[in-house]
């Protein structure tokens, strides 16, 4: 058993709440831009941005939640919010914190029935929704739903409507209700996507999300201060997300939202954020575009020089000597022909990045940190509010997910499981106290679930998740994230999923990124728009696959190594059901879908 803390750097005391920095900085810094949101023109039209200062973000959530205490929101009431990433998403969120209430988010995506358990498990009583497809959906299911008394829609004036209602309440019973609000009660119940199942209601305290972003703040000052700016444009409803808004509002650095990934490009240009946050998934598709670019262009081999050239550079800063003169040239070089395109992409100004949700792959932290984007990659829960280890500033070791964070202690089960302790466990699973007993034990002791390793220098290792290791029919256990994640890092893989359980021997599922297929196309000679189902069984693109499938091999012994694997015909996708909201692969509902393909790999 391995087992390394670090102590707090700050200790959130009782009186403490959410809503205290909205207040703070209000007063220290009332004309400090908080918030840059899109602005609306006479007609509806969204027309470029606006400012919203401190003072003007704490009168907004002012209005708003006296709006709230109007329409009869009491303290401990449960407020739905299902909305995509906008500056509403943060508003109503800190104004439901102000009116002492708890919000409970939905993934914008949910289904009618997901909506309906979230709701009615949490006992809601209001809820805030966002389009017409959000409210027909609640419609459908709102007769299985006795204690949800209103609903407003953003879209069709359900703010405005509130702000009208909360005139005729005293700005100081929102001072009276938030200022009652201590660091014991309840902020928020976030129900995790799951991979299976149900969803579980996690339970998280004010002190809970505080003592997570206020003992990681000032471990990252690089990204949390006054300066830094970010566009958010992950679901506010996962944690990961959420907790960087708290620290945003906290450090007073500036955000934006970004609502559809669409219009991501044209964003990150006019923000120009000092860091991004995003998953794994998004890092590689940055990588895949930009290696599709230069390929299109003609400049494919260049490209492939600059690539081991960052990849070089980066792993030689970890070195005592450091990059070489030679190195340094040519990166020098390759910054002006290349590199600095990339930076430009991310709007010029980007030169950090967080990144967790699933394991980013030491190859391509060090492409980004070769150039100049420093990836922090992390490690967390929604259990766990979220996050619990970090890559921090002038302690990067690319491939692990950092140390702990100031408050957190990590410990490695004796078979392998990573177990959590400290003020960022949450509280149990709401209205569950089985599933509460299966991973908290009474002495404070989370149970993740997710195996890893600790090195003498405290950097945790993900190795896999427990529940998913593999037995094949000789006995080996297998852990399936080693191999996807590697088969993953290949520009034209979307997603992989290894099997055998049970089985002769290990295998894998594959599919094809669509965004990558194109130039794939035009390099081999296949017509423009053949569909991924036609070449299934193409030999080139069965080479190419094989050779990402062989250097994933190398990482593991013989008997855990990939002998086949089906190229499927269309990418996993969460309207199908095959991954959550968060972006993981659900493994029974994939295994179901293509039964066929896996009888077929072991001949059955």
């Amino acid at each position: 058993m391995r087992e390394f803390s670090v102590p707090p750097a700050v200790t959130v005391g009782d009186a403490a709440n959410l809503t205290d920095p909205v207040w703070d900085n209000a007063e220290e810094a009332p004309d400090s831009v908080q918030f840059i949101r899109r602005a609306v023109d006479a007609a509806g039209r969204q027309d470029g941005w606006t400012d919203v200062t401190c003072r003007q973000f704490r009168d907004e959530v002012v209005a708003l939640a006296r709006g709230l205490i109007a329409a009869g929101i009491n303290p401990g009431d449960r407020v739905g919010l299902m909305s995509r990433t906008r500056y509403e998403w943060t508003l109503i969120d800190y104004a439901i914190w102000a009116a002492g209430g708890v919000t409970v988010p939905i993934y914008d995506t949910s289904s009618p029935e997901q909506i309906a358990w979230i709701l009615s498990d949490s006992g809601a009583v209001a809820c805030l929704l966002e389009t017409n497809g959000h409210a027909m959906a609640l419609a459908g299911v709102r007769d299985r739903l006795p204690k949800l008394e209103q609903v407003w829609q953003i879209e069709v004036g359900g703010i405005d409507e509130l702000l009208t209602l909360g005139e005729r309440v005293d700005p100081a019973e929102v001072d009276v209700r938030r200022t009652a609000v201590k660091a014991a009660d309840l902020a928020t119940i976030i129900y995790t996507s799951g991979t299976t199942g149900r969803p579980k209601g996690c339970v998280l305290t004010h002190r809970n999300l505080l003592s997570d972003i206020c003992n990681a703040i000032p471990v990252l000052p690089n990204l949390f201060n006054e300066g830094a700016s970010t566009l958010l444009f992950l679901p506010l409803a996962h944690s990961f997300a959420r907790l960087i808004q708290i620290g945003t509002v906290r450090a007073r650095a500036t955000v934006a939202h970004s609502a559809d990934v669409k219009n991501l490009v044209g964003e990150l240009k006019d923000v120009k954020p000092s860091f991004v946050l995003s998953v794994p998934r998004v890092f590689e598709k940055v990588y895949t575009g930009a290696v599709q670019k230069a390929t299109d262009e003609g400049k494919g081999k260049i490209f492939a020089s600059a690539e081991q050239v960052a990849i070089a550079y980066s792993q030689a800063l970890d070195t005592p000597s450091g990059p070489g003169l030679g190195l340094r040239l040519r990166h020098r070089v390759f910054d002006r022909l290349v590199y600095r395109k990339l930076r430009a992409a991310l709007g010029g100004r980007c030169e950090n990045a967080i990144s967790g949700g699933a394991p980013l792959g030491a190859r391509l932290g060090h492409f980004f940190r070769g150039v100049g984007v420093l990836v922090h990659e992390g490690y967390g829960l929604t259990e766990t509010s979220p996050a619990v280890a970090v890559n921090l500033p002038g302690a990067i070791r690319i491939g692990t997910v950092g140390r702990p964070l100031p408050g957190v202690t990590i410990r490695i089960a004796d078979d392998g499981e990573i177990l959590i302790k400290g003020d960022v466990v949450f509280q149990g699973y709401w209205n569950n106290p089985e599933a509460t007993a299966e991973v908290l034990t009474p002495d404070g002791w989370f149970h993740s679930g997710d195996l890893g390793e600790l090195d003498n220098d405290g950097y945790l290792r993900i190795t896999g998740r427990k529940k998913e290791i593999i037995v094949t029919a000789n006995g080996k256990n297998v852990a399936p994230a080693v191999l996807e994640d590697a088969i993953r890092a290949h520009r034209l893989v979307s997603q992989c999923m290894v099997v055998g359980d049970r089985r002769p021997f290990v295998a894998a599922l594959v599919t094809v990124d669509e965004e990558a297929l194109p130039a794939w196309l035009r390099e081999h000679g296949r017509p423009d728009g053949t569909p991924v189902g036609e070449l299934r069984d193409d030999p080139e693109l069965r080479a190419e696959i094989q050779r990402a499938v062989d250097e994933a091999n190398q990482a593991v012994s013989r008997a855990e190594s990939v002998r086949e694997f089906r190229i499927l015909p269309r990418d996993f996708t969460e309207a199908t059901g095959e991954l959550t909201p968060s972006m993981k692969v659900k493994r029974n509902v994939v295994e179901k879908t293509y039964s066929a393909d896996i009888a077929e790999i072991y001949g059955n």
